[in-house]
C-alpha cells in the first residue's frame, strides 16, 4: 500500500510541474509570434530549461514527501496488523506534528481501550467460572447445534472425561430425560424441567434448562439424592410406626370389645383379656418412648455432658444396674475385662447404650446362657465390646442392623417385645460422641456389638478416678 501511495502522489506532482511546463511554452509560443524573432526565442529557451530545472528540483522534494508519508503508513499499517492478531500493547510512536499525528493519537487510545475492555471481560469471565465451579449444582451449556460449550467443575467430576467444550451433548451424557429436555429448550426456546436419575450412579438429579439468547442453552444440575433419601426414610417411618402402632391397638380394641360385649364375663376371662391389654399398652408406651428418645439424639439441639470417665467404671456401672434385668432369663452377665483408660463420655448416655446393647443381646442369648461385657484399648480410642453367644446375624443384615425399625427376625423380636429403634438410637449417641459402632457376627457363633470412645485429653488425664464415679451415681 505504502509503494502505490508512494506512486500516486510522486505521478500527481509530475503531472502538475508538466502541466506547468505546457502552459509555459503555449504562453511563450503565443508571444513569440507577435514579438521580435531572436529576443523572443531566447525568452523561450529560458523558459523551458526554468521548467526542467524547476522539475529536476521538484522531483527530489517529491519523492521525500513521499517516502516520508509512505514511512507513517507503513507504521499504521503494521500497527493494526499487530493489534488484528491480538498484540494490544501495540503503540505508534510520536513522531511530529503534522495531519497524522491526531489520526496516531486516535489509534494508540483506540488500542488501549480495546485493551482494557478485553482485561476486564477476561477477568468478568475468570470470576464467572471460578464462581459457577464453586457451585453445588452442575452447570452445562450447550450450542444451538447441541456440543458443550463450557462445563463446570461440578460436571466434570459427575460425567468425567466423556464431557468437554466440542464434543456432542449426546455423546457425553446418555440419560434420556436430561437429552429431551435439552432437545426441547434448543428447538423450541421454552424453559424445560425434568430428572435424571441414570447420570450418576445411585444419584437423582432436578434438570433445569433455559434456552440462551445466542441460540444455545443453559442446563442446571441441582443433586436431590439426599432429599429424595429423606422423603423415603420419612415415607418409611410413618409407615413403620402406623404398623407398630396399629398391631397393639388392633389387639386392645378387640378384647376390650369383647369384654364390652360380654354381659358377664368370668373372672379367668376378664383377668386373660386385661393382661393381654396390658401387655400391649406397654409395648405401645415403649415405642413411645423410644421414638421419643430417637427424636431427641437426632435432634441438631442434642447435646451430651461429656467428662473423663474411666472405661472400667463405665463397663461395671453398666453391669451392676442392669445385672436385674437378666436375673429372670437364666442367663449370666459376665464382665471380660476394661481398661483404666479416660474416655470422653456421658455417663448417662453410656447407661442407655449398654442397656439397649444387653436387652438386645438378652433376645437371642438364651442359647449361649451368657453375655460378656468388655472394652479395650485401641490407639487413640477405646473400643468396648457387648458379645452375646446366640445363634448370631447373617452377614446381610450386619449393614443396616442399626437402621430404625430394621429386624433380622420380625417375628421373634415382635414377640419378645422389641421396637426397632434400640441399636438405632445407639448409633446417634455413639456418633454424637465422636465414635464408630458396628456388628460382628457368624451363624452359630453369636454376635458382637462394638462402639468406641475417644481418648480424654492430656490435660484431663489427670482428672481424680472418683469423679465419674461419683457422676454416675
Amino acid at each position: 500500500m505504502t509503494s502505490k501511495v508512494f506512486i500516486k502522489l510522486l505521478g500527481l506532482f509530475i503531472l502538475l510541474l508538466v502541466f506547468h511546463t505546457l502552459v509555459m511554452e503555449i504562453l511563450f509560443h503565443r508571444f513569440v509570434e507577435h514579438a521580435a524573432g531572436g529576443t523572443l526565442r531566447l525568452l523561450g529557451r529560458e523558459a523551458f530549461w526554468s521548467g526542467l530545472i524547476a522539475l529536476g528540483v521538484a522531483l527530489p522534494v517529491a519523492a521525500w514527501v513521499a517516502l516520508r508519508i509512505s514511512g507513517r503508513l507503513h507504521r499504521i499499517m503494521e500497527f493494526a496488523r499487530r493489534v488484528a492478531a491480538g498484540d494490544l500493547t501495540a503503540r505508534l510512536d510520536k513522531t511530529g506534528e503534522d495531519e497524522l499525528t491526531p489520526l496516531e493519537a486516535a489509534l494508540n487510545q483506540t488500542a488501549e481501550r480495546i485493551g482494557q475492555d478485553i482485561a476486564e471481560l477476561e477477568s468478568g469471565r475468570r470470576e464467572l467460572a471460578v464462581m459457577l465451579d464453586s457451585m453445588q449444582e452442575a452447570v452445562v451449556a450447550v450450542t444451538a447445534e447441541g456440543q458443550v460449550r463450557w462445563s463446570n467443575a461440578v460436571m466434570q467430576r459427575i460425567a468425567g472425561t466423556q464431557i468437554r467444550p466440542g464434543r456432542s451433548l449426546v455423546h457425553s451424557v446418555r440419560d434420556p430425560e436430561l437429552l429431551a429436555c435439552a432437545r426441547s429448550a434448543l428447538e423450541r426456546r421454552e424453559l424445560c424441567f425434568g430428572r435424571a436419575s441414570t447420570l450418576a450412579p445411585g444419584k437423582v438429579f432436578e434438570v433445569n434448562v433455559a434456552p440462551l439468547p445466542s441460540g444455545g442453552a443453559l442446563m442446571v444440575l441441582h443433586d436431590v439424592t439426599g432429599i429424595e433419601a429423606a422423603q423415603q426414610s420419612r415415607r418409611e417411618f410413618v409407615a413403620n410406626v402406623s404398623h407398630e402402632l396399629r398391631t397393639p391397638l388392633t389387639s386392645i380394641q378387640g378384647y376390650v370389645e369383647t369384654l364390652i360385649e360380654e354381659p358377664r364375663p368370668g373372672p379367668e376371662a376378664t383377668r386373660e383379656f386385661l393382661g393381654i391389654i396390658l401387655k400391649n399398652a406397654s409395648r405401645m408406651n415403649r415405642l413411645t418412648e423410644d421414638l421419643l428418645a430417637l427424636a431427641s439424639v437426632e435432634s441438631p439441639d442434642y447435646k451430651l455432658s461429656l467428662q473423663p470417665s474411666r472405661a472400667s467404671e463405665l463397663v461395671k456401672d453398666a453391669i451392676d444396674s442392669l445385672g436385674g434385668i437378666v436375673v429372670d432369663s437364666g442367663i449370666k452377665l459376665q464382665f471380660a475385662g476394661a481398661p483404666d483408660a479416660l474416655v470422653m463420655a456421658d455417663p448417662d448416655a453410656m447407661t442407655q447404650v449398654f442397656g439397649n446393647l444387653i436387652e438386645n443381646s438378652l433376645k437371642y442369648a438364651k442359647e449361649g446362657k451368657r453375655i460378656r461385657v468388655g472394652a479395650r484399648e485401641a490407639g487413640s480410642e477405646v473400643e468396648f465390646t457387648v458379645q452375646d453367644f446366640g445363634p448370631g446375624i447373617a452377614s446381610e443384615h450386619l449393614e443396616r442392623i442399626f437402621e430404625r425399625f430394621y429386624r433380622v427376625d420380625k417375628a421373634r423380636s415382635r414377640e419378645s417385645g422389641g421396637t426397632g429403634l434400640g441399636l438405632a438410637i445407639v448409633k446417634h449417641i455413639v456418633l454424637a460422641h465422636g465414635g464408630r459402632i458396628w456388628a460382628e457376627s457368624e451363624l452359630g457363633n453369636g454376635a458382637s456389638f462394638r462402639f468406641t470412645l475417644p481418648l480424654a485429653p492430656a490435660q484431663q488425664t489427670a482428672a481424680p478416678a472418683q469423679t465419674p464415679a461419683g457422676a454416675a451415681s
